[in-house]
């Protein structure tokens, strides 16, 4: 696969971008807001065609790949697998800039349309990143405000995560409290008849749940307080399961359930600053 890395000429044409494209992005974020000192980074792909793009994080959909390939195999240890701080997926598609997010709360997916539209204010500010000419916005969306830097040089009106619009790739975007940003690091020129799988085609333990965005805010709310909701609707139920740890060992459901409630205050308490601030509100 043909490289292009940040730095090299920037008077790429507009044809050579308007082949299938590989953005590679440095996802940095605070997950609890008290200690901003201690940052996370994911390194995340956006996957543009002719069709639409595609956003995930790499070191998942590296995880994902592993575990369907020793899911195949009936293999019962899944030990060893990394898979990653991301596990969201965002997908676009072209013209028309449809946006599905797709998740996983405990036991179920969730593919979650967003229409919430992005009203971007463009500013006359400029300067230069590597080699590319950006110029400075800024948007509100989903309780933050946020600043981006698009290049013309890259004729493609999108970006990280569910940003786009803007006359030319989104090369770094950051929340006002900079603890959320997205810088772009490297460029890989796809193969042309390359086209990334929707995760809409990809098989699950159950069924995707389709919802706007409204119908997910309650549903997130509802697992952060109720983290065992779905384990404890299936023990209730009398159907049988048998769950298993990464080696393959069977786990006790009752255990598992008060574990993992437990752990939920816990992780409730550091994860307060979440991309989409007013999921909590």
């Amino acid at each position: 696969m043909k490289r292009i890395i940040i730095g090299m000429l920037s008077f790429l044409s507009i044809i050579t971008y308007a082949q299938s494209q590989k953005f590679i992005y440095e996802y940095k974020f605070v997950k609890d807001s008290t200690e901003k000192s201690k940052s996370e980074t994911e390194i995340m792909a956006l996957d543009a065609t002719k069709i639409g793009s595609k956003f995930y994080s790499l070191k998942s959909s590296i995880a994902d790949s592993i575990h369907r390939d020793r899911v195949k195999k009936e293999a019962k240890d899944f030990s060893g697998i990394d898979y990653g701080l991301v596990h969201y997926v965002v997908e676009k598609t072209y013209p028309d800039f449809k946006i599905e997010f797709f998740t996983i709360l405990e036991m179920d997916k969730y593919k979650v349309t967003d229409k919430r539209k992005l009203d971007w204010k463009i500013l006359p500010d400029k300067e230069k990143m590597g080699e590319f000419n950006t110029q400075k916005a800024s948007v509100s969306f989903a309780g933050r405000t946020w600043t981006a830097w698009f290049a013309t040089d890259i004729p493609i009106q999108d970006g990280p995560y569910k940003f786009y619009g803007l006359p030319g790739l989104i090369v770094k975007l950051e929340d006002k409290t900079q603890s959320h940003s997205f810088v772009l690091k490297e460029i890989k020129k796809l193969p042309e008849d390359y086209q990334w799988e929707s995760e809409n085609k990809k098989k699950s333990f159950n069924a995707t749940v389709p919802l706007d965005e409204i119908k997910y805010k309650k549903q997130f709310i509802d697992f952060r307080n109720n983290p065992a909701k779905s384990l404890r609707q299936i023990v209730s139920s009398n159907q049988k399961i048998n769950i298993i740890d990464m080696t393959g060992k069977p786990l006790d459901i009752e255990k598992l359930i008060k574990d993992k409630e437990r752990a939920a205050k816990e992780n409730n308490a550091r994860d307060n600053n979440v991309l989409e601030l007013d999921l909590l509100q």
